[in-house]
């Protein structure tokens, strides 16, 4: 059986992004309600289905990985230096973003296939600000000042934690740390009574972490990427609605890619997840207020995104999955930039929380 053509592998990304989007928007899940169940209410259940993903997703990436069939060198998520300064800055930024609007991109996706008119002006200013980001007005002054702040990794080694523990003569601590992270990610579910009882919230978990591991075969091992001149992918929610939104607007041959099939993906299952329970209606801004408050927080993600290296499920599941250094500067970012966040919120000023 030969590779995968480029058409064949944005259709997976379709399917997988319309599992997750139909199950996250059936289970309420949404990174940033987690984030916010936990700071304000001190309920760890959605935050545990998160890890939930990040276990399976693991298990299955470093599975793939221990038999050789996927190079963690050939993705985006393992360099040999570590941009500190843009991932800490741009992640900060995306949990602020993220309070603003109230939700992350992946978020903001399931809203618009709700009807949520909102999240479609959201997400074109996302989009133009990644884009801008990544490769347009923006794009010197994120590659020559703030991501040339990069801290090298010893020995020249890749950005993940096995290279890193084996180039210190640690060993090959690989499947080690593999089984003892996921079993305990896992555990920290299985063990609660309440989750057990949501089959809602676990299939979400489960499809998000099962997606992330589809994405990785589909684009690494089933596919000659080589040939398609791209790397390895899985999940995420930043670049690829940029990239999407770039498409739209010149060349249609430029949707043929797992990401933005992936984004477009969410949106259909978000769809018909709301069509099914009859939950499907449009909404719009009540004022200029709440107008203003989620363009500046689409800015804010959509550069900061860029920045970090991804979204909540970007670096928080898929980079997670390669046990890529960024991942624990990215997550500590967003969950500070999304306490501020929710702080000036409910105050009125970021300033309060540090008076506290």
């Amino acid at each position: 059986m030969g590779p995968l053509p480029a058409w064949s592998v944005a259709l997976v990304g379709i399917a997988i992004g319309v599992a997750c989007g139909f199950t996250a928007r059936r289970a309420r899940l949404c990174s940033f309600g987690a984030i916010e169940d936990v700071w304000i209410g001190g309920d760890t259940r959605r935050l545990r289905i998160f890890g939930l993903a990040l276990g399976v997703a693991l298990l299955g990436t470093q599975a793939m990985v221990w038999s050789g069939a996927l190079d963690p060198a050939l993705t985006n998520y393992v360099p040999t230096a570590l941009p500190w300064l843009a991932i800490l800055l741009g992640s900060t930024l995306f949990g602020l973003g993220m309070a603003l609007v109230g939700t992350c991109g992946f978020g903001s996706l399931i809203r618009l296939g709700t009807g949520d008119l909102r999240s479609l002006i959201v997400m074109m200013v996302f989009g133009a600000t990644a884009y801008a980001t990544l490769r347009g007005i923006l794009a010197p002054l994120r590659i020559d000042r703030l991501e040339a702040i990069a801290l090298p990794v010893p020995g020249a080694a890749r950005g993940d934690l096995p290279s890193l523990l084996a180039w210190l003569d640690f060993g090959d601590w690989r499947l080690a740390i593999v089984v003892t992270a996921a079993s305990l990610l896992i555990l920290a579910v299985a063990l609660d009574r309440r989750l057990r009882r949501s089959p809602r919230l676990l299939l979400a978990g489960l499809t998000l972490g099962l997606g992330v591991v589809a994405g990785w075969w589909a684009t690494g091992v089933a596919v000659d990427a080589f040939s398609l001149h791209t790397r390895p992918q899985s999940l995420t929610f930043v670049s690829p609605v940029g990239r999407a939104l770039y498409a739209v607007l010149t060349t249609p041959d430029g949707l043929l890619d797992f990401g933005i099939g992936s984004v477009l993906g969410v949106v259909l299952g978000a769809f018909l997840s709301a069509l099914v329970d009859r939950e499907l209606r449009w909404e719009a801004f009540d004022d200029h207020h709440e107008m203003r408050r989620h363009l500046v927080g689409a800015v804010m993600m959509g550069g900061g995104g860029i920045l970090a290296g991804g979204c909540t499920i970007g670096q928080g599941i898929t980079a997670g999955s390669m046990m890529a250094l960024s991942w624990p500067l990215a997550i500590f970012g967003m969950m500070v930039g999304a306490r501020l966040g929710i702080a000036f919120l409910m105050e009125g000023s970021i300033r309060q929380i540090f008076r506290r």
